[in-house]
């Protein structure tokens, strides 16, 4: 199943961005720690590549994710060619203070009043991009929401002499083939459960969740079976929080119980737990 979502302000946003990389130095992509190579838009990539843009990988959200696996993300990126990477938490105080100064390096020439660094944040929707403007600028300049497509325009901001920041919206590319990353990017609410439904979602994360981390899920919601799966574990969290459907012949509310999930890995409830790994990683995740 392949999801196509690009309303029109992305479409504009893209644009925008194609323009600006004519005049910055460095490209900050934001991801979400627990999956960056889903959650890194290729679109980007293909943009800063086409000019020759350097790039520090922000790889946010780094208290939700397991952090042997960020460890192996940072020193995938880290080996790639005008790539720098770092993972930490944008929402912990001075945390987003250390990103301007990570990136001077990528553009050394650019350092002084005249010739000022100029950076430009870009992501999906929903990896921390407004948190990571107004923890950065020490004031709320951006709307903070748990929903993609939050911020909607390009704006400029100076931090010093000799650096300025340009913030642009949350762009997807225009359609998603691949239906695992579409899932990815639903579990994290980059995409809306308009386009994929909370119980297709929580039964994809349930499968990765079971394979990699059954112990922090049954220490949340107690014993799911011997052998589990996706429909084992949403029982146990419906009969664990009483979700059950009304009406003859009750049952448990799937639906519900879905929404329970999704929302304890989305909050870091269940605790830290990342979704993908490098390949060469893989198969010690």
């Amino acid at each position: 199943m392949a999801i196509q979502w690009f309303p029109g302000h992305m479409n504009t946003a893209r644009r925008e961005a194609e323009t600006k990389m004519e005049t910055i130095d460095v490209v900050i992509e934001l991801l979400d720690a627990r999956m960056p190579e889903a959650s890194s838009n290729p679109m980007i990539t293909e943009l800063r590549v086409q000019r020759q843009r350097p790039c520090l990988k922000v790889l946010n959200k780094a208290d939700l994710a397991d952090p042997v696996v960020t460890k192996a993300w940072l020193n995938f990126y880290n080996k790639q060619d005008g790539v720098s990477a770092v993972a930490l938490s944008c929402n912990q105080s001075g945390q987003a203070a250390k990103v301007p100064n990570l990136c001077q390096p990528l553009a050394p020439h650019r350092n002084s009043s005249t010739k000022p660094l100029r950076m430009l944040i870009m992501g999906i929707p929903n990896v921390g991009k407004s948190t990571f403007m107004n923890m950065l600028i020490k004031r709320r300049l951006a709307k903070v929401g748990n929903e993609p497509a939050v911020t909607r325009m390009q704006q400029r901001h100076t931090l010093n002499d000799h650096m300025t920041l340009i913030d642009s919206p949350g762009l997807l590319w225009p359609k998603i083939e691949d239906p695992e990353v579409g899932f990815k990017l639903a579990t994290i609410y980059a995409v809306t459960a308009k386009i994929i439904v909370d119980e297709e979602i929580a039964d994809f994360l349930a499968n990765i969740l079971l394979a990699r981390y059954p112990q922090q899920l049954t220490k949340r919601y107690g014993y799911v079976g011997d052998d589990p799966n996706a429909e084992d574990l949403l029982e146990a969290i419906a009969i664990k929080r009483g979700c059950l459907s009304k009406g003859r012949g009750g049952g448990v509310d799937r639906e519900k119980a879905a929404k329970i999930l999704l929302h304890e890995y989305r909050n870091g409830i269940l605790g830290r737990a990342s979704l993908e790994a490098p390949e060469a990683s893989e198969s010690s995740v």
